[in-house]
């Protein structure tokens, strides 16, 4: 005789949802079926979330450099997502704009210059390293700098430079920027800078040797962390972009413990949540909580160890057996065949054989 629909149903819900032991080799993107790690630490601007600061922060910078004001800087607290919010301005610009994005700020002001060079397509970098502009003086590297800069005006072009961690600047390159700033005609400049850094960047502008520097800057952006909605949103954004939001899932004490680990920052939420998702797939969850953000908070540092690693782990699995339970036990609700007859009446305990009869009702 063959099973009713519902019971096949629920055991295979039942084996989808989890298994006899933690998945140890399985890697959680593949489980959760996504297409890309929803969390990587790269500066991707797709997975770029726009809070009101980026948001802001971003419109601010294309429109400065849309205007040419020159020099702008952008600053925010470490792993705030400054250098992805670079590349997506890198990415919104016209084809009549040429960029320099320079990541290493150890650079000396020639090597600076011969950076941008090669990244404007000035010279190749085999030439800047062997050839004539190798031994090239400060002089002559600005004044090919200015000539290909000049070169834009009658077609509308411009030159886009962005250093990144440009809190490691030296005084002398940053003398170099000013310098640099200076490259204008009479109606605009020929170069737009934007100077992207940790907050102490700003302290490093504003001392007396770079207060010529400081006067010249246009526009000054930052970057906060992420409130308890936008970790929800930041979230729900990343899982979208993998083509996994509809996979896994966070309650929402996970996030209020989330946004309280991470105190809103991004980096710190993609490794929670990288970590959260490994335990995840181990244990064949499907929705994380805020005992699995807490563990992974903990193995990263973000909380404050906790005794009984073993007997935390125990607590995962009891958790996802917990959840096959309850889904199966609603699949058996939602499937269960339902009987249109009356019950049967109840009947009362069995009479001993030897028991006197019951009492005769009295007449009226």
């Amino acid at each position: 005789m063959a099973e009713p629909d519902y019971l096949l149903y629920s055991r295979n819900t039942l084996s989808a949802i989890v298994s006899t032991g933690p998945r140890d080799g399985i890697q959680y993107e593949e489980f959760y079926g996504f297409v890309q790690s929803p969390f990587t630490l790269a500066p991707d601007p797709r997975f770029l979330y726009l809070s009101a600061s980026h948001d802001e922060a971003l419109r601010r910078l294309l429109q400065a450099i849309g205007r040419k004001e020159g020099l702008v800087v952008l600053t925010g607290d470490i792993g705030t997502g400054k250098t992805t919010l670079c590349r997506t301005v890198l990415e919104r610009l016209d084809v009549t704009s040429f960029t320099s994005l320079v990541l290493n700020p150890f650079l000396s002001a020639d090597e600076l210059l011969r950076e941008a060079l090669i990244d404007f397509g000035v010279v190749s970098r085999d030439a800047a390293r062997r050839g004539r502009l190798a031994a090239a003086s400060t002089k002559e590297l600005l004044t090919a700098l200015h000539e290909f800069l000049a070169s834009l005006t009658p077609i509308g072009g411009k030159g886009v430079l962005i250093i990144d961690e440009a809190q490691h600047l030296s005084p002398q390159v940053l003398e170099e920027l000013r310098v640099l700033s200076n490259l204008e005609t009479n109606h605009s400049k020929l170069l737009q800078i934007v100077l992207v850094g940790q907050l102490n960047l700003l302290t490093a502008i504003e001392a007396p040797q770079n207060r010529r520097l400081a006067q010249r800057i246009s526009l000054r952006a930052e970057l906060s962390p992420l409130s308890r909605e936008d970790v929800e949103g930041y979230i729900r954004h990343r899982l979208s972009i993998s083509h996994g939001s509809s996979s896994v899932t966070f309650d929402p004490s996970a996030l209020d413990l989330l946004h309280s680990a991470s105190a809103g920052v991004p980096r710190v939420i993609n490794l929670v949540c990288d970590r959260a998702l490994m335990f995840g797939a181990r244990f064949g969850l499907r929705v994380i909580t805020a005992d699995i953000i807490a563990e992974a908070a903990r193995v990263l540092g973000y909380l404050p160890p906790a005794s009984g690693s073993r007997g935390r782990m125990a607590s995962l699995r009891w958790l996802a057996a917990g959840a096959a339970v309850l889904l199966m036990l609603g699949a058996l609700a939602m499937y269960a065949p339902f009987s249109t007859s009356d019950p049967p009446p109840a009947s009362g305990p069995a009479s001993h054989p030897s028991a006197p009869p019951p009492p005769a009702s009295p007449t009226r």
